[in-house]
């Protein structure tokens, strides 16, 4: 931070929560969840979801609340107050990266969401009546090069400008509306679902749990999307965390953060599976439930044009929240470390990342052939190293770092406002110490034994 210059503080408890629970709600909450969760059998893969979310998500939460507000610093800068001197540092370095790297691709999918208003605007997507239609569209739309660039430059520059206001005049501001916003779409949108002829089946398969449809790798799904939903293991939460005031209290904020997170991705379910169910269409769909099915659910509806605009400017503010959040991680960084004003740092890096994140737009189109690493064109190469691997790794040596380097004992006073349980605040040091980091550690195995078996299969194809 520039010598004289005071920290920003948050200008209020809720306008903290809902920009932290804006960074947490994303595309993983309306986008993946649903599709995750129809391919893993719906209301059991829920309650294992849930499960992952207390015992893992919340104690990572805390723990990154805890080394922000302790440190007052972005990632790097925090790392290097509690371990500085040492290899520890990484573990900053990381964070940040992994949250650059995120936006390369994050806001091509962001893009895509303001393509879809224009055209549910346009009537384009109630025009469709069938799968094959809507899937035909999606790959028209995204190989369009102009279409794509045009749309990453939207949606980067927008966030772009809401981040170079700062705390109290962009992020908690405009969180102040979004996200109010974003769970009155979806209510609109779960009541629309119920009162279609076949939504109960919709609801019931969300909401009635069949375990014989779970199996290990289920479980491995659910303990990763309850990590990556959390926007943890990035610096995201250590970088909001460090415009805590001492007056906040961490254990009852990040609580709320992980409920609201929680709390969307179900109330997504409720929206999606009964209208997928009134259809007759699969929930086990995977990744296109929502670009292949959902504007034909809509163009079989009543009204349908303003449930389209509806929803996807749903997507658009889920994305936008958690994209604001990344390139904050960023600008925290350059501004703490470097000296940079704000208006500089979000200018340099928000145009460095929409450079970067080119080819990611173009890998359904003119790069769609262009392999990175494995067969993997940009876009799901940059997908796979950052959520595979970068978060799994940074949530895992964060609670290693803050449980086993730095010591317990040295931050645990910051939860001290918080409650007079003393045995709250054990439990916590405990499953930070020892549950936290043996859960992450068995996800990435389990992830890096299923690439490496791919990987070792296309080899074997390639040599034949």
């Amino acid at each position: 931070m520039a010598p004289g210059t005071e920290r920003e503080q948050w200008g209020s408890k809720i306008g903290f929560i809902l920009a932290a629970a804006g960074s947490a709600i994303g595309l993983g909450n309306i986008w993946k969840f649903p599709y995750v969760a129809g391919e893993n059998g719906g209301a059991a893969f829920v309650l294992i979801y849930i499960f992952f979310v207390m015992v893992l998500g919340l104690p990572i939460m805390i723990a990154e609340l805890v080394i922000g507000r302790h440190t007052e610093k972005d990632p790097v800068g925090a790392f290097k107050a509690i371990a500085g001197g040492t290899k520890w540092e990484f573990v900053g370095y990381l964070g940040v990266l992994t949250g650059f790297f995120i936006l390369t691709f994050y806001n091509v999918v962001g893009g895509w969401t303001i393509g879809y208003i224009v055209k549910s605007v346009m009537g384009e997507v109630t025009a469709v009546h069938d799968t094959a239609t809507a899937q035909r569209v999606f790959s028209e739309f995204s190989a369009n090069p102009a279409l794509m660039i045009l749309y990453h430059f939207l949606f980067t520059a927008t966030c772009m400008i809401i981040v170079v206001k700062g705390i109290r005049n962009g992020i908690e501001r405009w969180s102040k509306v979004l996200m109010p916003l974003l769970f009155v779409i979806l209510l609109i949108l779960i009541g629309k679902g119920l009162s279609m002829e076949g939504g109960i089946a919709g609801l019931k398969f969300f909401l009635q749990p069949d375990f014989s449809k779970i199996t290990m790798s289920s479980v491995i799904s659910a303990l990763g999307q309850s990590f990556f939903s959390l926007s943890l293991g990035m610096g995201a939460m250590i970088t909001y965390g460090s415009y805590l005031s001492r007056q906040d209290k961490i254990l009852h904020s990040a609580l709320y953060i992980v409920f609201l997170d929680t709390f969307i991705a179900i109330l997504a379910g409720l929206a999606i599976f009964p209208a997928v169910f009134a259809m007759n269409m699969s929930p086990g769909e995977g990744p296109g439930l929502i670009f292949h099915i959902i504007p034909v659910v809509f163009g079989n509806m009543s009204y349908g044009i303003v449930f389209a605009v509806l929803f996807f400017m749903l997507l658009f503010i889920a994305a936008l929240t958690s994209a604001m959040s990344l390139l904050e991680v960023t600008v925290a960084y350059i501004i703490d470390e470097k000296g940079w004003s704000r208006r500089k740092a979000v200018c340099v890096f928000g145009t460095t990342i929409f450079i970067l994140g080119i080819p990611a737009a173009l890998s359904f189109g003119v790069m769609k052939n262009v392999t990175v690493f494995f067969g993997n064109n940009f876009f799901d190469f940059m997908d796979k190293l950052t959520s595979n691997y970068m978060l799994p790794v940074g949530g895992f040596f964060i609670a290693v770092c803050l449980g086993w380097k730095y010591g317990l004992e040295n931050t645990i006073h910051e939860l001290d406002p918080d409650t007079r349980i003393i045995s709250l605040k054990e439990l916590w040091a405990f499953t930070i110490k020892f549950v936290s980091p043996f859960l992450l550690l068995l996800m990435f195995i389990m992830l890096v034994k299923d690439d490496v078996a791919g990987i070792l299969s296309g080899l074997t194809e390639l040599l034949r």
